[in-house]
């Protein structure tokens, strides 16, 4: 697998800083956060899972909410860049977790109101194992 995304819901308006990228107000909804690993993609998964960690990445500070939950997981067989770029939502933080990116992408963090919408997006993307 090359990359994965994590389907999250956020069941209360937060207001969160996220590392040096700054402070947000994340809405009420679904998000998708596309990512890979180099080297162990279940290891990288599985730390996202642990609310025990040392804060690395901008979707740290996100999963470490207690509003935050993630609802589904899908390994891919796509490039992060080229995955993310297939799935829709709209961008509400510039730069989250896309300071690597290669094909320019925005962010790797899409944020859609309706989950039937969601479920549509991610149905939509394909690509996955």
């Amino acid at each position: 697998m090359l990359s994965y995304q994590l389907f999250i819901n956020v069941t209360k308006e937060i207001n969160l800083k996220v590392g040096k990228l700054g402070t947000f107000i994340f809405p009420v909804g679904y998000y998708f956060y596309t990512g890979s690993a180099k080297k162990n993609i279940d290891k990288r998964i599985k730390r996202h899972l642990s609310k025990k960690k040392n804060f690395h990445w901008h979707i740290d500070y996100l999963l470490n909410n207690d509003a935050v939950h993630i609802i589904d997981i899908k390994k891919s067989e796509m490039t992060e860049c080229s995955l993310n770029k297939k799935t829709k939502g709209t961008i509400i933080i510039h730069g989250f977790g896309s300071s690597d990116c290669n094909l320019f992408c925005k962010s790797h963090l899409k944020y859609e109101e309706n989950i039937a919408l969601a479920e549509l997006t991610a149905n939509a993307v394909g690509g996955y194992k």
